[in-house]
């Protein structure tokens, strides 16, 4: 345990001090107070890029989740040697991300892009009329390592209902719909709401891929944070603190919403 305790200490608990200490510092390192807190939440740039990474999260998550809800029950149908092989290819895809994916999606469905230009070639301009550099292609880009790892978060979750309980169910003449209604999906929803803030915070704290597409174009928190401590003009680390610690208290808050969800659901099932 003791290699593991150095690097938690060294790698993550260090920094997160050195931060929140930091987040409490005047510009230049110079006096202690709350000025850097007061900055950022009063600031509407700030304020603004907060939001907006809020509710791409938001969009990217609900749409992980819903589709990962049903690809995930697929899986469940297949062989064991066939749920192996996309159970090992949702793994790959859920860790490719950050300057690659941004990358891909650029020659993918950039402005030239490869299906972009052979789209227009065959008379189908829906693609050239999408921005991929705009809130719309950091959904779609959050969405592909969402959904994979939103699948490896829910598939354990349908074995929870027992092939006993389908029959039972079937015999007392529920249809599918009713069963999914009243024992599948609660079964299951502790799993779905884990998952859920699982992917808020992943998106939320997602930095390299947002900064790879659209650079500083487009008014992210975690774009914020980075520019501020390695800006072209002058860093303000005390100043990315402050946001930085602003942005764990969102992503704590969602998760503790998760844990008191899934506490009353499981208080009500029990």
């Amino acid at each position: 345990m003791l290699p593991f305790a150095f690097l938690v200490l060294c790698f993550e608990l260090l920094p997160l001090l050195v931060m929140v200490l930091e987040s409490f510092r005047g510009d230049g390192g110079v006096g202690w107070g709350l000025d850097q807190y007061t900055k950022a939440l009063t600031s509407k740039y700030y304020l603004l890029g907060l939001s907006n990474s809020f509710f791409i999260s938001l969009c990217a998550s609900a749409v992980g989740i819903v589709v990962a809800l049903f690809a995930a029950y697929s899986i469940t149908r297949f062989s064991q040697r066939t749920r192996d092989f996309l159970l090992m290819l949702s793994n790959m895809t859920s860790n490719f991300s950050g300057v690659p994916l941004a990358f891909a999606y650029i020659i993918i469905l950039g402005s030239n892009g490869l299906f972009t230009l052979l789209f227009k070639q065959l008379g189908w301009t829906t693609l050239a009329s999408i921005d991929l550099f705009s809130w719309f292609g950091l959904v779609c880009v959050y969405v592909y390592f969402q959904i994979p790892l939103a699948i490896l978060l829910l598939y354990p979750t349908y074995y929870g209902i027992h092939q006993q309980w389908r029959e039972s169910a079937a015999l007392l003449g529920a249809s599918t719909v009713q069963f999914w209604r009243y024992i599948g999906l609660p079964v299951i929803l502790p799993g779905v709401v884990g998952t859920f803030s699982i992917l808020f915070a992943n998106a939320m704290g997602a930095y390299a891929t947002a900064y790879a597409l659209v650079g500083g174009n487009y008014n992210l928190i975690a774009i914020r944070i980075g520019s501020l401590v390695a800006g072209d003009v002058a860093a303000r680390p005390e100043l990315a603190g402050a946001l930085a610690v602003i942005l764990a208290i969102t992503m704590v808050t969602a998760m503790l919403i998760n844990e008191w969800m899934m506490r009353r659901v499981r208080r009500e099932l029990g």
